[in-house]
């Protein structure tokens, strides 16, 4: 409740220091004296409500949306050894970490993969694919559990999606907030919305989208990062970067689904230079130096 509540501040805080600083540069009276009669309470509410609502609706909808999309098999009654102890070592973790025990699954897939996901720290799923487990031994594989144990525990899939909605909020706001004032102050346009706000309104929405989408991978990385440390304090720093000098030699691409991606143990990022921060995970040798600067 604490971070959604400091997210909702922080975002109606923005909006308040943006409608006083407009105002006093003036900025609305020249707009009034060009045409522009834009409804700003209207225009922000409609923004609010697609583009915070989706993110929430797709957090609800996370547990449900991953199991389909991977096929993932839920263990309610463990039916051989290997799910014994994978149930009973994520329980195990999760005691460590203070938070209710997750639903464990497993999906098949060739990729040495894991994820968590859910709108609850105390309802939450971690999968395991059926790579991670054949390439990996017990050491390793815990690490891996470590890290989406603590994803769940640092709350950050709540955090990414209610930070995905307030980027897209301000991005459906300023692109049709452009939109309108290039349809009036610059096509003259002075009943409804000409092709000028259509086009320019979808060009911004584009372009904003793209810087958008720079701070939500920026806090993506953190939160590997923050996750990697987690396990390092819940199972040691040494398998956990046992686990990912195994993913360095890997050259299996991932096989997640795009909106599952960012929430992969392995989100293959080799890339470099300005491509780097479009990378939804920071490049496995990065993390096992962080890793190791922990250690020492």
């Amino acid at each position: 409740m604490k971070r959604i509540a400091l997210f909702l501040a922080t975002n109606i805080a923005v909006l308040v220091v943006l409608s006083i600083t407009l105002r006093l540069l003036g900025f609305e009276s020249y707009l009034a004296d060009n045409g522009v009669d834009l409804d700003y309470g209207q225009l922000l509410l409609f923004a609010a409500v697609f583009g915070m609502g989706g993110s929430f609706i797709s957090l609800a909808l996370s547990r449900f949306m991953a199991i389909q999309a991977t096929g993932a098999r839920v263990i309610r009654e463990p039916s051989a050894p290997a799910e014994v102890w994978l149930v009973e070592k994520v329980r195990e973790l999760s005691r460590a970490a203070g938070i209710g025990t997750p639903d464990v699954a497993v999906y098949d897939s060739p990729d040495p993969n894991a994820f968590a996901t859910g709108a609850r720290r105390d309802h939450a799923l971690v999968a395991v694919s059926t790579g991670l487990l054949r390439s990996m031994d017990r050491d390793e594989v815990e690490a891996v559990l470590g890290h989406e144990v603590s994803h769940i525990a640092n709350g950050d899939m709540i955090t990414l999606a209610l930070l995905q909605g307030v980027v897209n909020t301000f991005v459906l706001f300023f692109a049709r907030v452009i939109g309108h004032v290039v349809d009036r102050a610059v096509f003259r346009n002075e009943e409804g919305h000409g092709i000028g706000f259509f086009v320019v309104t979808l060009v911004a929405q584009i372009l904003l989208g793209i810087l958008a989408s720079l701070i939500v991978l920026w806090f993506s990385r953190r939160r590997e990062f923050r996750a990697d440390a987690g396990s390092a304090r819940l199972v040691g720093a040494r398998p956990m970067i046992a686990a990912l000098e195994r993913l360095g030699g890997v050259r299996v691409q991932p096989q997640l689904p795009d909106h599952l991606r960012a929430f992969g143990f392995f989100g293959g990022g080799r890339r470099g230079g300005l491509a780097r921060l479009f990378l939804s995970h920071p490049p496995i040798e990065d993390r096992i130096a962080a890793l190791r600067r922990l250690e020492g």
